[in-house]
């Protein structure tokens, strides 16, 4: 089947890596699971294989979503629609989600899992390699690390090399395993993901010229500190001061 550039697409072919993205889910009968970018189905077989109750398949591709109908299971239905603004809750209250990220959307699609976080508990995803790292924390953090760290723990299962694609990337990837923790008491989303968009923006001015002064020495952080200095708890720590 021809890949098209414009989604991205590279296709993981590895069936040991494949299996390792299965197990990481740690399927159960009755499961509900949500694959994102199903492609050629690769990954779908794998995990048709496990006594879940139902797949959905979200994929953006009409040609994808085609061949993925080909295959012959009816607890398996694929969806077209683009998985960074799809409403996941809508097809489950307790949802298991997994996939080989587009690498030019693989952000969008992990913000859009947090929106949903009350009915994904765990998320097993693919992405680049860089993007892992900074989401673990490795790497320099931006605002997405915090704002997925904020309400899961992401554990790195592992790294992938461009050999186990079809076509291979021009980068290593790796598989993150994403874990809700326990209730975070954040309301609004969105408000707490503008807020820390405000907070790394120009990240090298000191934080007393993006916040309060009288805040931030409220919360017991330093005026003059930079934003990469900020512990999770201080991220928490003023937001809620912000909000009293």
């Amino acid at each position: 089947m021809r890949l098209k550039k414009s989604f991205g697409q590279h296709i993981l072919v590895s069936r040991g890596v494949l299996n390792k993205i299965a197990r990481s889910l740690e399927i159960k009968e009755g499961d509900m699971v949500v694959e994102i970018g199903g492609g050629t189905g690769n990954l779908t077989r794998v995990l048709l294989s496990y006594p879940l109750k139902k797949l959905y398949v979200i994929e953006l591709d009409r040609d994808m979503v085609e061949h993925l109908k080909e295959i012959e299971d009816e607890r398996l239905e694929v969806i077209h629609a683009d998985a960074s603004e799809f409403p996941f809750c809508e097809l489950g209250k307790e949802l298991k989600l997994v996939g080989n990220l587009p690498y030019n959307v693989a952000s969008l699609i992990i913000e859009n899992t947090v929106f949903n976080k009350d009915c994904v508990p765990i998320a097993v995803y693919m992405v680049q390699k860089e993007v892992a790292e900074k989401l673990e924390g490795r790497r320099e953090t931006g605002w997405l690390s915090v704002f997925v760290r904020s309400f899961y723990d992401v554990e790195y299962v592992m790294t992938v090399p461009p050999r186990f694609f079809v076509p291979p990337p021009k980068v290593n990837s790796s598989v993150i395993k994403l874990v809700r923790r326990e209730k975070i008491n954040v309301k609004d989303l969105r408000d707490y993901k503008n807020f820390l968009t405000t907070l790394f923006a120009n990240r090298r001015k000191a934080l007393r010229k993006k916040i309060d002064k009288e805040l931030l020495e409220r919360a017991g952080i330093n005026p003059d500190a930079r934003v990469e200095s900020l512990t999770l708890e201080d991220f928490f720590k003023l937001y809620s001061l912000k909000n009293s």
